[in-house]
């Protein structure tokens, strides 16, 4: 279900912005444009979708456009032109009263420079915006105090911002979203004043809360590493538009233009490519119930193989049998495999990174299997197709 939907947005900067409007339908560009009328192109006829429970990441370079673009998603900045709709809702049309209602039900937002009251309680600044909302102090008490243990900050309530480290204060304006329950969060920059590894920190923590709240997020960086990490898909900016819209791997595989190209250029494919994207298919498989050790050697040898993975009734992976093992196995006659039926092994699941792969599989005796949620086997991974995986695109940089 699409959440959010952006159709043909656009926000010039300046006195009469129809005359950037033509321009910009003519084709010319954010600096002619600037020289030609000394109007500002911040966004430009941007279009883009997102999905409910997903996370997109817009991003882009310094004056890219992309936090002015999250800012015409709930009308902090008024857009020029264009269409946005949420749940249905015609943004653009809203009057002041239906704008600030679809800001307190709809959308929360996570600021760069935490934006926290520093005369008020932590538990006071959690609960701002549930004041804004005009509940009473016995209704957002609770809810503020549930959304500080979400983000831990659990026995913080009675601090005030100076006692807290960068990373905490983080924690209280994502707390103060999250007390709103908002369906969309809405995130700008958020983690990008923060030190290096407290920054870390703070993506593994929204990735852990996004596992359970899965709400609709959407999260401006200008770094690509964080774009990899937190991003189901990425929106690429320059000058104000968008560029390209895709899946971190999709992205790092196959870059629309030089601009994306160079933009990707030095980052580490290992970090991106995925199990899913690097296995092969499964040419055959033995099943426990119904193949003994003729059977199984019979497929391996039509297949070329000589590791066979071996399924239940639900096709589900219950493990392995090798060549050797099946041709004795067939000698002494036995007519099932369950003597020779390997369990213990390892198995990798779509989403793993090749990065963790390559340890996997350095001196693995048989294909590394990636299996599903429900146990079933999805394909395999062998050594040689991931390091030519990576040789792709290194030959595509």
């Amino acid at each position: 279900m699409r959440k959010i939907v952006v159709e043909n947005v656009s926000k010039i900067f300046g006195p009469q912005p129809g005359r950037g409007l033509d321009m910009l339908e003519k084709g010319f560009s954010k600096q002619h444009i600037l020289e030609r009328t000394k109007l500002g192109v911040g966004v430009a006829k941007a279009s883009f979708h997102v999905d409910e429970g997903e996370i997109v990441v817009v991003m882009g370079l310094s004056g890219s456009g992309k936090s002015t673009l999250l800012r015409c998603l709930n009308r902090l900045i008024e857009p020029t032109a264009g269409k946005i709709v949420i749940d249905g809702i015609d943004v653009t049309s809203l009057d002041a009263a239906g704008l600030r209602s679809l800001r307190l039900a709809k959308t929360g937002m996570v600021f760069q420079n935490f934006a926290l009251f520093p005369h008020r309680t932590v538990l006071q600044n959690a609960e701002y915006g549930l004041e804004i909302k005009g509940l009473e102090p016995a209704q957002r008490r609770p809810r503020a105090l549930e959304a500080l243990s979400q983000v831990g900050l659990d026995g913080w309530s009675d601090a005030f911002p100076r006692q807290l480290s960068g990373g905490m204060q983080q924690r209280v304006g994502l707390a103060r979203a999250l007390a709103l329950d908002p369906d969309i969060l809405l995130m700008d920059e958020a983690f990008s004043a923060l030190d290096p590894l407290i920054r870390r920190d703070m993506q593994d923590e929204l990735l852990s809360l996004q596992e359970t709240m899965r709400k609709t997020i959407v999260f401006i960086s200008h770094d690509l590493d964080e774009a990899l990490k937190l991003g189901d898909r990425i929106v690429l900016m320059k000058d104000g538009a968008i560029v390209q819209i895709g899946t971190p791997e999709e992205i790092l595989t196959d870059p629309a233009d030089d601009y994306v190209e160079r933009f990707v250029a030095e980052v580490d494919i290992t970090k991106v490519l995925t199990a899913e994207s690097v296995m092969i298919p499964v040419t055959a498989v033995a099943y426990r119930r119904t193949d003994g050790p003729r059977a199984s050697l019979r497929k391996m040898k039509k297949a070329g193989i000589s590791t066979l993975f071996v399924l239940n009734d639900e096709h589900r992976l219950r493990g392995f049998v090798t060549a050797d093992d099946a041709a004795n196995a067939a000698l002494r006659g036995e007519k099932d495999l369950e003597s020779i039926l390997v369990t213990d092994m390892q198995v990798a699941q779509p989403e793993t990174p090749a990065q963790e792969l390559i340890s996997v599989l350095h001196n693995l005796p048989y294909p590394l299997p990636v299996v599903s949620e429900q146990g079933r086997l999805r394909g395999v991974v062998i050594r040689g197709a991931l390091l030519g995986a990576m040789a792709d695109r290194g030959r595509a940089q």
